[in-house]
C-alpha cells in the first residue's frame, strides 16, 4: 500500500490549520478522513473553540492537538497579531508533535501563507510539504480593506509566491486557483492538483423538515456561512429590504445561519431597516443534523457574495451544500459560482441588490422552476461534485509523496473505503510524469 513505508509502518501526516477548529472545517476534516481510510496516520494541529491550551483529542481516528488563538479581529493590526501569535504557537506545537509522534508529510492550509515556512523547516529533515490553498490571501485582503497594492498587499503576494515555490506539491480548490498558481506562482501545470470542496451528499438526505418553521412564513429563505465583509451579508439584508419595501413582499422569513465579525452590524442593520419580523439569526450551528434540517425546510437558498476578484475566483462551500440539499439558489453572477451551480441557480446582475431581490421574487412565484433547479443541483452533486469525486486527486498526490518513504507498489488500482460513503472507489495511483519529475528535481536529481 502506498500509505506504508518500507518497514510496513504507516506514512505519517501532520495537517496544520490556523483559522478554523478541526471539527468546524469541512475541507480539512474530509481530507483527514479520506487519508485515514486510505491507510495513512493523520495528526492535526488546529485552533480550539475554548480557552484550553495544548489539549489533545481524537476524532475520526485522527489525533488533534488544539491551541488557543488570540481573539479574532477585523482590523489589519488585529490580523497581524493573531497570525504572529498563531505562527509561534504552531511552530512550538509542530516540534512537540515531531518529537512525540513523528511525521513524514506536513500539510499546511492557508490562511496565513506564512505557515509554509514552518513546514519548510522540516524539509532539511527529509519531510515533504503540501501547500493547500484555501484562500487567495492577497485578493482577500483587497476585498476586506480595499487596497490591492499597498505594502501589506505586496507582502502577501510575496508570501504566496514563496508558499508555491517551497512546497513539494500544491493543491487548490478550483480551476481558477490552479491558473493563478501557474501564473503568479510560475508553477508547471502538473505540480498543481485541483481538490474541490465537494459536500457529502448522503448527509444532506437526513435533513428533516421542522413543521413549526414551515408555518412561520409562506416562503423560507436561507443563508449559511461565515459573516465577514467580503461575504455580502449586509448586502443581503438590503436585498431583503428591497424585497419587502420596494417589491411589496412580506410573505417570507430568512434564516441566517453563521457568525463572524459582520454579525453585530448585520443585526443592527436588520433592526434599522425594519426587518426583524423577516429575519431570524441562529448563530453558528455545529449540529450538522440541525443544519441540514434548516436547509430542508427552506424554499430558496441565498449566495449574496458580491463581485470582486476574490469572490469571482472562489468556490463557496455553501453553494454546493445548497445543491446537495436539492434547493434552488439565488446568487450574483460570479465565475466560480456559475461553474459550480450551473442550472441550479438564478443569477442576478453583479452587485445589484434590487436585481437580487427580483431574482428571489421570480423563484418565489414559480414552484415548478424551484423544483427543477433543486433537482438539477442535487444531480450535479451526486454525479460530479460530491467529495467522493475529489478523493482520487487528493490520494494521487499523497501516494506519490509517500513513495519517498517506501518501495512504491504501483498496481493497476487501489481500493479505498471512505467513512462517509459505502461505495468502493477505484483510485488510480500511477503518478503523472510531470509531478513525479518535479519531486525528483526537488530532491536534487537532474531534469531529463
Amino acid at each position: 500500500m502506498a500509505s506504508k513505508d518500507s518497514e510496513g509502518r504507516k506514512v505519517r501526516i501532520l495537517m496544520i490549520v490556523e483559522n478554523c477548529p478541526y471539527l468546524r472545517d469541512p475541507r480539512v476534516r474530509r481530507e483527514a478522513r479520506t487519508l485515514v481510510s486510505a491507510g495513512y496516520k493523520v495528526t492535526v494541529i488546529a485552533p480550539n473553540g475554548d480557552r484550553q491550551f495544548l489539549e489533545e483529542q481524537t476524532a475520526d481516528n485522527v489525533r488533534v492537538y488544539r491551541f488557543v488563538k488570540l481573539p479574532s479581529s477585523s482590523t489589519i493590526v488585529g490580523h497581524l497579531l493573531e497570525y504572529l501569535f498563531a505562527m509561534v504557537t504552531i511552530a512550538i506545537m509542530s516540534a512537540y508533535v515531531f518529537l512525540r509522534d513523528g511525521f513524514d508529510i506536513i500539510h499546511v492550509a492557508n490562511p496565513p501563507d506564512g505557515l509554509v515556512f514552518i513546514a519548510s523547516a522540516y524539509k532539511v529533515l527529509g519531510k515533504s510539504v503540501i501547500y493547500d490553498q484555501h484562500d487567495l490571501c492577497p485578493d482577500l485582503y483587497a476585498a476586506k480593506f480595499g487596497d490591492s497594492d499597498d505594502l501589506i498587499a505586496r507582502i502577501l503576494r510575496l508570501l504566496e509566491r514563496l508558499s508555491f515555490r517551497l512546497a513539494d506539491a500544491v493543491i487548490v480548490t478550483n480551476e481558477s486557483y490552479k491558473r493563478l498558481a501557474m501564473n503568479r506562482g510560475r508553477l508547471d501545470e502538473s505540480v498543481v492538483t485541483v481538490v474541490r470542496n465537494g459536500p457529502d451528499h448522503l448527509n444532506a438526505k437526513s435533513g428533516k423538515i421542522d413543521p413549526q418553521l414551515r408555518r412561520a412564513a409562506s416562503y423560507i429563505l436561507a443563508f449559511a456561512g461565515i459573516m465577514e465583509i467580503q461575504d455580502g451579508v449586509e448586502g443581503l439584508i438590503r436585498t431583503l429590504h428591497a424585497l419587502r419595501y420596494k417589491l411589496g413582499r412580506n410573505d417570507f422569513l430568512c434564516i441566517v445561519m453563521g457568525s463572524g465579525h459582520s454579525l453585530k452590524g448585520v443585526k443592527a442593520l436588520t433592526r434599522d431597516l425594519g426587518l426583524e419580523d423577516n429575519v431570524q439569526f441562529t448563530g453558528w450551528i455545529s449540529d450538522r443534523e440541525l443544519y441540514w434540517s434548516y436547509l430542508a425546510a427552506s424554499d430558496i437558498c441565498l449566495a449574496p457574495e458580491p463581485f470582486n476578484e476574490y469572490n469571482d475566483q472562489s468556490t463557496f462551500v455553501k453553494v454546493m451544500e445548497y445543491m446537495a440539499a436539492g434547493k434552488p439558489i439565488a446568487a450574483f453572477d460570479l465565475k466560480e459560482t456559475r461553474f459550480s451551480a450551473q442550472q441550479s441557480a438564478l443569477y442576478a446582475k453583479r452587485n445589484s441588490e434590487l436585481e437580487f431581490a427580483r431574482v428571489i421574487t421570480k423563484l418565489m412565484d414559480d414552484p415548478g422552476l424551484r423544483f427543477t433547479m433543486g433537482e438539477a443541483g442535487r444531480r450535479l452533486v451526486q454525479e460530479k461534485l460530491a467529495w467522493q469525486f475529489s478523493e482520487p486527486n487528493l490520494l494521487k498526490v499523497y501516494d506519490l509523496l509517500a513513495s519517498r518513504y517506501k518501495r512504491f507498489q504501483a498496481g493497476p488500482e487501489l481500493v479505498a473505503e471512505t467513512k462517509e460513503n459505502d461505495d468502493l472507489l477505484p483510485l488510480n495511483v500511477l503518478p503523472e510524469a510531470g509531478l513525479e519529475e518535479h519531486i525528483r528535481y526537488a530532491k536534487g536529481a537532474p531534469r531529463e
